[in-house]
């Protein structure tokens, strides 16, 4: 395989997807100095941000996120090449990263499902695919978890929450989801998986949804975390 990638970079280089820079073949995606940029989410921070977004509401047990979102770095860079340029490669190749990174707390969880934070319809329509899906993926190929799309439906369409304060965005995100298999989470263990945490009122909305409707705990995890 690696003469393989030697013989198919000599005609088509691969370049990292931050900087531009030719990857060797046994390189994925980014280069060893754009990946050592990313900056890590450690257990403080993550303490920190539990306590800001989720601890109050009861609703999201714990939470885990591997890097810190950094506008303009790296990061975005390969999130963007999966949202917005349909490599899906990257999403699992970051899912990969995660489950390493948070094996351990991975595995505490004990969850039955890993569900991706749904998107609406018509957006998925326009993106052609969830992003959330193939990080799932990445995860699932280093932890064993199931991955269930069929749960939670978003079923109202709701204007970007980039520009909303976290108010806003819970008004926003409100009753935007709907469960559609009841049965399957009755006292199962769940984790939801978004790209980037933000205010976490999408993760919470979802949250809020699956206890009320039977759920023993739901848990959130996400690449990034975000201010």
């Amino acid at each position: 395989m690696k003469n393989f990638n030697q013989f198919f970079d000599f005609f088509i280089p691969r370049l990292c997807t931050s900087c531009q820079t030719k990857l060797s073949p046994e390189q994925k995606f980014i280069c060893p100095d754009c990946l050592r940029s990313i900056q890590i989410a450690g257990d403080q921070r993550i303490g920190h941000e539990y306590e800001r977004k989720f601890e109050s509401e009861k609703i999201i047990s714990d939470l885990a996120s591997a890097f810190i979102f950094e506008k303009d770095k790296a990061l975005q860079h390969l999130i963007h090449s999966l949202k917005y340029n349909e490599n899906f490669k990257v999403g699992i190749f970051l899912g990969k990263l995660v489950a390493e990174k948070l094996q351990s707390k991975l595995t505490g969880w004990e969850a039955e499902y890993i569900i991706p934070v749904p998107l609406h319809r018509l957006k998925k329509a326009e993106r052609g695919y969830n992003q959330s899906f193939y990080l799932a993926k990445g995860i699932a190929a280093k932890h064993k978890i199931t991955i269930k799309q069929n749960i939670l439906k978003r079923n109202r369409f709701t204007k970007t929450q980039t520009e909303l304060d976290l108010h806003e965005r819970k008004v926003n995100v409100k009753g935007a989801f709907a469960l559609t298999k009841q049965k399957l989470i009755i006292d199962k263990k769940i984790i939801l998986l978004d790209d980037v945490i933000t205010t976490g009122a999408t993760i919470s909305e979802c949250g809020r949804l699956l206890l009320e409707n039977g759920a023993k705990k739901v848990f959130a995890l996400s690449v990034a975390l975000a201010d």
